[in-house]
């Protein structure tokens, strides 16, 4: 199975990730999106009892070309290939579901997280509406999930770390938005059920206040109804990668699909450009007004 899995990652998953980079970045922000990966390699899908679009509901749909702009902006955007279902790289690195791996796990993985027990660990047990990945009985060997591990979540997070680290050694900080969406948990087109946006700052430990309440008075301007940290309050990424104290300020941005996407078919939908184009507003405005309130307030602070 290692040396499979390691052939599958190796056919269908070279390169993991993108980075899409501007030639000279002129902004101190950093974009992320780890769950628009829609790369399936063929081993999984033989592996898998779900078909291809059952597997697809784990996806942050089309998330990674809303934000694709930043570019434009001056900043550079990481994005996974690889899809959520297959490894989620916002996760800690060893959260092993022992329903997937069984109950013999060494004692460095963490088997006991919410994640785990929900069954969204880093390899998942099930996609996002509680479906099984795999056909009852499945044990798949600590290795493997090793070797995934190794060839896409260590060089996922290693640039980007070195993405975060140069943009802070060029402007003296960086701000991190990592970039997700989320079911509306309603009738196909309805967002009714859930906020149209959710900002997520781990409780304020992960990014100065003035970041955070400057994404949600500007979100709420452009007419959408914005919640923090309720029910998302950030997951892996923005609480590993948030130390406002070490100026690296980290958010997670979550948005509802049911502005953009028919969530039975996953197809984007007439709300699409209009959010595209609110977004752009919204990330313009950020590049340009953020670095002025983290500027006054650290002269404030001195």
């Amino acid at each position: 199975m290692p040396d499979r899995e390691h052939q599958a990652i190796v056919a269908d998953l070279d390169p993991p990730f993108s980075v899409l980079a501007p030639a000279r970045q002129t902004s101190p922000f950093v974009f992320c999106s780890p769950h628009s990966g829609r790369v399936y390699p063929q081993q999984f899908l033989r592996q898998s009892r779900l078909d291809a679009l059952s597997l697809r509901k784990s996806e942050d749909c089309f998330v990674d070309q809303l934000f694709a702009h930043v570019v434009e902006l001056g900043a550079p955007l990481i994005a996974a290939r690889f899809p959520r279902a297959y490894l989620d790289v916002n996760r800690e690195p060893y959260e092993f579901d022992p329903e997937l791996f069984g109950r013999d796990l060494p004692d460095w993985v963490n088997t006991h997280s919410p994640r785990v027990i929900g069954g969204l660990g880093t390899i998942a047990r099930i996609v996002a509406d509680g479906e099984e990945i795999y056909p009852p009985r499945t044990q798949m060997s600590l290795d493997a999930g090793l070797v995934r591990i190794e060839l896409l979540y260590k060089p996922f997070h290693a640039a980007l770390t070195a993405l975060i680290a140069e943009t802070r050694a060029r402007f003296g900080y960086c701000v991190l938005v990592d970039c997700h969406s989320m079911p509306s948990m309603g009738p196909t087109g309805s967002i009714a059920s859930r906020p149209q946006f959710v900002l997520g700052d781990r409780f304020g430990t992960a990014c100065d206040g003035a970041v955070i309440r400057f994404f949600r008075d500007s979100i709420s301007a452009l007419g959408y109804d914005v919640h923090l940290n309720r029910p998302y309050a950030g997951g892996f990424i923005t609480e590993h990668y948030g130390r406002p104290q070490k100026a690296v300020h980290a958010l997670q941005l979550e948005i509802n699909r049911g502005l953009y996407v028919d969530e039975t078919r996953l197809t984007a939908t007439a709300g699409y450009h209009a959010l595209q184009r609110n977004l752009g507003l919204l990330t313009r405005r950020a590049v340009l007004q953020i670095p002025l309130l983290l500027q006054q307030r650290a002269a404030a602070a001195e």
